[in-house]
């Protein structure tokens, strides 16, 4: 479906006062970049961006980043948009904001499949230390991080859309995820919501140069977050990225099988969306294409 309205109509002028009033010494230009489905993304000057929501559903998620990214982005090796600056209602605004640094990059999404074991190196690297294990108070998510039966429902849907491909062989994926022992112990941290689109690359290479869009942050089980490896990366590119997250995540440890079948859940998100976002469309063709090579 088509991203919805924003609920408080947000442009360029609304962004410049805002900062200028609450935040001077670092009032500037400010160019509206992109309007997601949460958030509106701006440029400040040359090294900042402005975040903000869109809709009160998304207000509590960027409290969510406020309080917990930049105490997380301490011990991260690649750079993610922690909060700078927190902005108040004001001008007819509601809801909190936040100014953050501009992070340079090109989307994953820009750069081919076949050239992307860089990135996976990157990626499990980083993953890594972010799934520590995260204190009683972490942001819960209904929709990541879940036991697998959760995603029950959703798998159902997504399985009946016209156009998906060999539906037994994915549900058949799944169920042996499901039947696996279940993530225990404490919630590990998670970015929610790993996928090409909201990971930088440089603009002459494959190397990760930030992880973008926390909105989902949250804790659980981490195989969600390792479902990327069907959602971003080749067999070369899986095999990278499962060598280099081994210390966190052995390679014959259960969590990779609830993985797979995250990725089916995941993948058939992509695949069936019906928006006009054609690169998001492509992350659920890959996908499909990548689990039905695989052997349930």
């Amino acid at each position: 479906m088509d991203a919805p309205e924003a609920e408080v109509p947000i442009d360029e002028s609304l962004i410049e006062r805002l900062v200028a009033e609450q935040h001077p010494d670092l009032a500037g230009p400010v160019r509206i970049v992109d309007n997601g489905w949460d958030n509106t993304i701006a440029r400040l000057g040359d090294d900042r961006c402005v975040r903000m929501p869109r809709r009160a559903v998304a207000a509590p998620l960027i409290e969510h980043e406020i309080r917990w990214l930049p105490r997380l982005a301490s011990r991260l090796n690649v750079p993610v948009p922690a909060a700078q600056r927190v902005g108040e209602p004001g001008l007819g605004y509601p809801w909190r904001w936040v100014i953050c640094p501009w992070l340079e990059g090109r989307a994953l999404t820009e750069v081919p499949v076949a050239e992307r074991v860089d990135t996976a190196r990157d990626l499990g690297r980083f993953l890594g230390p972010l799934h520590s294990v995260a204190p009683a108070d972490a942001p819960r998510n209904p929709v990541r991080g879940t036991p697998l039966g959760a995603t029950a429902p959703r798998l159902e849907q997504r399985l009946a859309h016209p156009g998906v491909p060999d539906r037994g062989h994915l549900r058949r994926l799944w169920e042996v995820g499901f039947t696996v022992p279940p993530h225990t112990g404490r919630g590990r941290w998670l970015h929610g919501d790993v996928h090409p689109g909201n990971l930088l690359v440089g603009e002459t290479d494959a190397r990760l140069s930030a992880v973008i869009d926390f909105g989902d942050l949250t804790a659980g089980d981490p195989a969600s977050d390792l479902a990327v490896a069907w959602l971003a990366f080749d067999a070369e590119g899986r095999a990278a990225f499962r060598e280099s997250a081994a210390p966190w995540h052995p390679p014959r440890a259960r969590g990779w099988v609830r993985a797979r079948a995250w990725a089916v859940v995941l993948g058939l998100a992509f695949l069936t969306r019906n928006d006009d976002d054609s690169r998001m469309h492509a992350i659920g063709v890959h996908a499909m294409e990548q689990l039905l090579a695989e052997t349930p």
